[in-house]
C-alpha cells in the first residue's frame, strides 16, 4: 500500500515537471537508462542530467538523489559536470515492477525525473499441444496448450498458426492475454485434410515456438455418443445377444465410414460393468453379435465409438436383453436340519439350498423338486417348490435326498445331499458377531480341538420375521475360525446367528448369538409400576420392551428413584429381571422414580412415577410377633428334645441319681449311684457322702400348715431331699421341730461291695411330719442296733425295745419285721453279698 502510494506521489511529481517543461519547452531534467525491461536479477544502470536552466537550480549549487520505489539508492556525480550529472547503479533489480526516480535536495525534495523499470523472464515454448474435431453444429476444431511451469510477469503475446499442406494455406490467430485454447472454424479446415499447428508466444525479453502437430481434422473428431437401437437374442444359438445400433443425427452422413466401436455388458444383478470387448471396422448400418454369455440372462450394454484414432466418444444409454432360455446347470449348495421330535419312527427335516458359484439356472423362471431317488426325481418325489427351502418327514432308515432345479428348458443334474442327523455334541467354545462395516457383519468362533471336526454352518435370518425363507447360510473349512457375512442387513433390526459344527457322524451343537448392524437407543421404555409396598421396601415391576422396540442389546435397567429430602439413588437391574425391590425408604414419604434402558448405541429415560411408602400396619407387626414367638418355640423344642436326648446325662449333672430302696437292694447300690458331690465355695476337693435312704409313704390326706411352710421352704424333690433337709449334715439343720417324726438312715463309710469297716456304721435321724407307725412313738427309738451281738437274734440286730441291748424275752423276731416290712431291704445276707 504504501508503495503504491509513493508511485502515485513522484507519478504526480513527473506530471507537473512535465507540464512546466511543457510550458518552457524544455525539461527540467533527463533520465538515462541501460534497459527498462531485464531479467529478473539483473543490474541497471541510469543518469540523471539537470539541465542549465531548470529553475530549481538557478543561483544555487545542485545536490541530486535517487530513489527506487520508497528506498533511497547511492548515488555519485559525475567528474566535470558542475555536479548537475547523477549516476546511479542497481545491482541487483529483484522486483517485477518499481519506479526509479531522480530528486533535487531541498525541503522537501523535488523530483525531477523518473522512469518505470520492469523485470521478468522470457517465455517458455507451449506444452501439450493438442486438437480436437467437434461434429456437432457449429463444427469447430478446438485446440488446447500449456503455457509452461514457470510465469513471465512480463506481457506475452500467443499466436496459434496452421498450415494446410494439400492447399498451401496458412492462417494465424492473435490470442488475448491469458488465454491457451482457440476455436478454429470450420471454414479454415478440411475434415480429411493434414494439417499442421503450432503456437509462438512473444514478450520484451524473447519469444518462443511450440512443436507443430499433424493431423486430419476428421481423425481428432470426438463422436457424439451413439444409440443402441435394439438388442434381441440370435435364433438357436444359446448364450448370444445381437445389437443393433446407429449415430446421433449430427453424425449420420458418417453412417458409410467404417468405425471403430467397443461394447461393455453387465447382468442384471451386478453393480460392475464388464471388461470392454472391441469390435472394429464397423458400419453402423450393420448390427454385431456378442455371444458366450450365460443362457437365460438378462444383460444391460452400452457402446462407444470412434474413428481411427480419434478420441472415444462417451458411453451410451444402456439398453437390455435376455438370452435364450436352456436347462439348469452346477450344483446346488444346501443345509439340512433333522429332529424326531415327537416321531420316534420318522424324520423331520428341513431343508434348505441357494446356488452355488457354478450353478446357473439358464432360466427365468426355476422351480426345485426334493425326491428319494437319483433317477427318476419325479417319481420319488417328496416337495416340490419354487423357494428356498422345503420342509418334508421322511422314515427313520432314509440315508440321502436328490435336490434337482426344473426350468421350462430341462432339469439340472441332481445334487446329493446326505442326512446328517444332529447330535449333542459340543464344541463351540465362544461365538461373536460384530459390525465390519454399513452392509456386513463379522462372525468369529473358538472351537475345542476336536479329530473328527470336517468344518461349520453359520446360520443367520431376522429375527423379527418368522418365515424360514428368510434363513440364509455359509459353509466354512474346519480351519476357519471367522467369516464375513454380507447382505442386506438392516440397521437397528435384531439378527440371530448360529454357528453348528460338522462332524463325520452328525451336526453338533450350535453357540447363538443376537447381533445388530447399528444400534441407537430404543424407541420406548416399559411402564413402572408398583406391585407391592411394605413398611420401607417397595417393589417395582415391568413388561419387557418389544423386540422391534429394542434397537439394540438391552445392557441394564438403571432405577432413579428420590424423596423431597434426599439425593437421587440408583439401582442397576440385570436385562434378564423384569422387577426390583428398593429397600431401606423413608416410611411415610413420597418418593419419584424414573427408568432408564441403556444399549450400545444410546439410552432412553422413562416417564416419572410417584409413590408413598406407608408405616407399618397392625397385621405385620402381629406377623412379625407371631414369627418371633414361632422362632422362640421351636427353638425351646429343639431344646427340650435334646435334654430328653440326652437326659440321663443332663440328670447327672442337675441332681445324684438314687435308686429306688423298694426294688433293689443295698448289695446293689454302686458307689456310683450313690455319690453326691458337695462342692465348696473355694473349690476343693468334694467329700464323699453315700447314702442309704428309706421313707414311708403312707401319708394323710391332710396337711397341716406346719406341713405347707416346710413344704416351701425345701425343694420339691424327693424323700432323699426331705431327708437331706432335715440332716445334720447340711448347713442350718435345726432339730427343734417337735411335729417330726425320725425316719431310719444309715450312714455308710464306703460302698456295698468295699471290704468290711472296722467301726460300726451310724444311724441318723430324718425329720420328717409324717408318723412311722399308725400309733404315737417316741421322737426317737430307743435302742439302735448294727451289728449281731450275744445273746440278740440276727433279726433283731437293727431296732429293738431293749436298753441294755439284751433281747427281749418272750419276743417274736418275727414280729419286728412285720412292723418294718420297708427295713428287710437292708438285710444283708451271704447271698446277696454274694
Amino acid at each position: 500500500m504504501i508503495s503504491s502510494w509513493v508511485s502515485a506521489i513522484i507519478m504526480l511529481g513527473i506530471f507537473v515537471n512535465g507540464a512546466e517543461s511543457e510550458n518552457n519547452i524544455r525539461p527540467c531534467a533527463k533520465l538515462l537508462t541501460s534497459s527498462s525491461v531485464v531479467p529478473i536479477g539483473s543490474p541497471i544502470t541510469a543518469t540523471c542530467v539537470i539541465s542549465e536552466d531548470c529553475p530549481l537550480a538557478i543561483g544555487q549549487a545542485v545536490h541530486t538523489e535517487w530513489h527506487l520505489g520508497d528506498r533511497l539508492v547511492p548515488s555519485s556525480p559525475v567528474a566535470n559536470m558542475s555536479g548537475r550529472v547523477s549516476k546511479a547503479v542497481i545491482s541487483s533489480f529483484n522486483h517485477t515492477r518499481a519506479f526509479l526516480t531522480c530528486s533535487i535536495q531541498g525541503s522537501p525534495p523535488q523530483v525531477v525525473a523518473g522512469v518505470e523499470l520492469r523485470a521478468g523472464y522470457p517465455p517458455q515454448a507451449p506444452q501439450n499441444l493438442s486438437c480436437q474435431t467437434n461434429l456437432t453444429t457449429p463444427n469447430t476444431l478446438t485446440c488446447n496448450w500449456d503455457a509452461g511451469q514457470r510465469e513471465t510477469h512480463l506481457l506475452t503475446k500467443y499466436t496459434l498458426h496452421t498450415e494446410i499442406w494439400d492447399s498451401n494455406k496458412t492462417y494465424t490467430y492473435t490470442l488475448p492475454a491469458g488465454v491457451h485454447h482457440l476455436n478454429i472454424p470450420r471454414s479454415d479446415f478440411v475434415l480429411f485434410f493434414e494439417m499442421s499447428v503450432y503456437i509462438r508466444c512473444v514478450n520484451d525479453l524473447g519469444e518462443a515456438t511450440s512443436s507443430p502437430i499433424t493431423l486430419e481434422p476428421i481423425s481428432a473428431a470426438k463422436f457424439d455418443p451413439p444409440k443402441i437401437v435394439k438388442i434381441q437374442v440370435v435364433p438357436k444359438r444359446y448364450g448370444c445377444l445381437r445389437l443393433s445400433w446407429c449415430l446421433s443425427r449430427h453424425q449420420t452422413w458418417m453412417r458409410d465410414q467404417r468405425l471403430n466401436i467397443e461394447v461393455r455388458l453387465k447382468t442384471a444383478d451386478s453393480r460392475e460393468w464388464g471388461e470392454a470387448i472391441a469390435v472394429n471396422n464397423v458400419r453402423p448400418s450393420r448390427h454385431m453379435d456378442q455371444c458366450r454369455l450365460l443362457h437365460w440372462t438378462q444383460y444391460f450394454a452400452q457402446i462407444r465409438v470412434r474413428f481411427q484414432q480419434s478420441p472415444w466418444s462417451e458411453w451410451s444409454s444402456s439398453q437390455s436383453g435376455v438370452t435364450l432360455e436352456s436347462a439348469p446347470t452346477g450344483h446346488l449348495d444346501s443345509w439340512m436340519k433333522v429332529s424326531r421330535e415327537n416321531m420316534p419312527k420318522q424324520l423331520n427335516i428341513h431343508l434348505f439350498w441357494k446356488p452355488s458359484k457354478q450353478f446357473r439356472a439358464n432360466g427365468q423362471s426355476v422351480s426345485y423338486i426334493v425326491s428319494i431317488q437319483k433317477q427318476s426325481a419325479e417319481k420319488g418325489m417328496v416337495c416340490f417348490t419354487r423357494g428356498n427351502h422345503c420342509t418334508l418327514q421322511l422314515p427313520r432308515r432314509a440315508k440321502k435326498v436328490y435336490l434337482t432345479a426344473v426350468n421350462s428348458a430341462g432339469k439340472s443334474s441332481p445334487t446329493e445331499v446326505r442326512i446328517r442327523h444332529h447330535k449333542d455334541r459340543e464344541a463351540i467354545l465362544y461365538l461373536a458377531a460384530v459390525p465390519q462395516d454399513d452392509s456386513s457383519l463379522q462372525v468369529q468362533w473358538k472351537t475345542a480341538v476336536t479329530p473328527d471336526l470336517m468344518g461349520y454352518v453359520v446360520e443367520w435370518r431376522p429375527l423379527l420375521e418368522t418365515d424360514l425363507s428368510y434363513i440364509r447360510f455359509e459353509t466354512a473349512g474346519k480351519t476357519q475360525s471367522s467369516l464375513l457375512l454380507t447382505g442386506s442387513f438392516e440397521p437397528y433390526k435384531p439378527y440371530g446367528i448360529s454357528v453348528y459344527p460338522r462332524f463325520k457322524d452328525g451336526i453338533g451343537l450350535p453357540q447363538t448369538v443376537n447381533a445388530y448392524l447399528r444400534q441407537k437407543a430404543p424407541s420406548m421404555v416399559p411402564e413402572v409400576q408398583i406391585k407391592k409396598t411394605w413398611g420401607s421396601h417397595i417393589e417395582l415391576t415391568w413388561d419387557e420392551i418389544p423386540l422391534d422396540q429394542r434397537n439394540g442389546i438391552i445392557q441394564s435397567y438403571k432405577i432413579f428413584y428420590w424423596n423431597e429430602k434426599g439425593p437421587i439413588n440408583i439401582v442397576y437391574v440385570d436385562p434378564a429381571e423384569r422387577k426390583v425391590v428398593l429397600q431401606d425408604l423413608d416410611t411415610v414419604s413420597l418418593y419419584e422414580a424414573f427408568m432408564m434402558v441403556n444399549t450400545f448405541g444410546g439410552s432412553m429415560n422413562g416417564s416419572t412415577i410417584h409413590f408413598k411408602t406407608e408405616p407399618f400396619d397392625a397385621v405385620t407387626i402381629i406377623m412379625i410377633v407371631i414369627a418371633t414367638g414361632v422362632g422362640l418355640s421351636l427353638l425351646i423344642i429343639f431344646s427340650v428334645l435334646s435334654c430328653f436326648s440326652k437326659h440321663k446325662r443332663l440328670k447327672r449333672h442337675l441332681w445324684p441319681n438314687v435308686p429306688d430302696p423298694a426294688n433293689s437292694s443295698i448289695t446293689q447300690w454302686t458307689s456310683e449311684s450313690t455319690q453326691n458331690t458337695y462342692l465348696g465355695y473355694d473349690d476343693k476337693e468334694p467329700n464323699l457322702v453315700y447314702l442309704s435312704h428309706l421313707s414311708f409313704l403312707d401319708l394323710p390326706m391332710k396337711q397341716n400348715k406346719e406341713e405347707d411352710l416346710w413344704s416351701n421352704s425345701a425343694e420339691d424333690t424327693s424323700d432323699l431331699g426331705e431327708s437331706i433337709c432335715g440332716s445334720p449334715f447340711i448347713p442350718g439343720y435345726s432339730g427343734s421341730n417337735s411335729d417330726s417324726v425320725p425316719y431310719a438312715t444309715v450312714i455308710f463309710s464306703g460302698p456295698s461291695n468295699s471290704p468290711t469297716p472296722k467301726e460300726p456304721p451310724m444311724y441318723l435321724r430324718s425329720e420328717s411330719t409324717q408318723p412311722l407307725l399308725e400309733r404315737q412313738e417316741s421322737f426317737s427309738p430307743k435302742c439302735y442296733q448294727n451289728m449281731v451281738m450275744d445273746g440278740m437274734s440276727v433279726e433283731q440286730c437293727f431296732f429293738g425295745p431293749s436298753h441294755d441291748g439284751a433281747p427281749e424275752e418272750g419276743a417274736d423276731p418275727f414280729v419286728v419285721w412285720d412292723d418294718f416290712p420297708f427295713l428287710r431291704a437292708l438285710a444283708m445276707n451271704d447271698i446277696q453279698n454274694d
